[in-house]
């Protein structure tokens, strides 16, 4: 897309090209600007703008061109880089799950804070904390919980077997941490070994709460998985079986942590008291939206 001479150009004369085309195609400067650089670093394999001065490579020409070309379609830029950061991990990501958001890096950190607080119920006891991430898609919340509390034992689960294998590949990148991390396919509660009922101290989700009425960005629409994307009954159906279902499963004391639209908040905390849950709460995200329950058990 750039067609420099490798053998004269440096990667700051890239970067330069690289946002005048991104702006060209519609980019606000700022954005442009943000995007541009971290195509070039990743093409050129600096982690520093003092680096750029180097002279590119025939290699990293052509990867940057390709992923250059790939985000000038349209296609968002986590998938152009095939990773993107998410709490204090770097998750590989392509069109078979959900780009990590930091509504989720919300939920994630709820679900933590419920880790803590059913560890401090248990004083010195040396029992890990069990925990499951339902609909894992790159294992975003489930392989955050495991780097970064080491006395839990993660269920990552998934109905679809592409965004298992992406949520695998994530784990592998774990180190030790992975050794506590069961990777499971099936629907929802389906994919839980029956050995857990009564026995999960958190459960985590971010389901599909969007309904097929709402617009959503083209970048979304156009690229991420839609089973991950919609749910039925206007967006509420798989918040619904997750509340139902999540009391059977949970500890004397457990939690059920989920992600969900702004517009849902309510009337699924008024559903999770309705079968029996204590606590209910509502937290905002970043921008200040109503966008994650937290609901436990007696």
């Amino acid at each position: 897309m750039v067609g420099p001479d490798e053998e004269t150009v440096s990667w700051r004369e890239v970067l330069l090209e690289t946002q005048k085309q991104l702006v060209e195609a519609g980019q606000a400067g700022e954005d442009a600007a943000r995007e541009a650089r971290w195509i070039v670093e990743e093409a050129s394999g600096f982690s520093s703008v003092s680096e750029f001065d180097g002279l590119v490579t025939v290699r990293g020409m052509s990867r940057h061109d390709a992923m250059l070309g790939r985000r000038l379609t349209g296609e968002p830029l986590q998938y152009v880089l095939g990773r993107w950061p998410f709490r204090t991990l770097d998750l590989m990501v392509d069109r078979r799950v959900l780009i990590p958001r930091p509504e989720t890096e919300l939920v994630a950190g709820l679900a933590i804070l419920e880790i803590d607080r059913i560890a401090s119920l248990h004083g010195t006891a040396t029992k890990p904390l069990l925990v499951a991430d339902l609909g894992t898609g790159s294992g975003a919340i489930g392989l955050s919980v495991a780097v970064e509390r080491v006395g839990t034992r993660v269920w990552c689960t998934d109905a679809s077997p592409d965004a298992l294998a992406v949520a695998r590949a994530n784990c592998v990148g774990l180190g030790r941490p992975a050794e506590r991390v069961m990777l499971t396919e099936g629907s929802w509660f389906e994919a839980l070994p029956v050995d857990l009922l009564g026995e999960l101290n958190v459960i985590a989700s971010n389901p599909p709460y969007v309904s097929a009425d709402d617009a959503l960005p083209v970048e979304v629409a156009d690229w991420e998985p839609h089973a991950a994307l919609y749910a039925s009954d206007r967006g509420t159906a798989d918040v619904k079986t997750l509340i139902a279902g999540a009391r059977d499963w949970l500890s004397p004391g457990g939690a059920l942590v989920l992600e969900m639209a702004p517009s849902q908040t309510k009337p699924m905390s008024d559903l999770a008291r309705s079968v029996g849950f204590v606590d209910v709460t509502v937290h905002q995200d970043l921008a200040n939206r109503d966008r994650a329950v937290v609901a436990r058990v007696q």
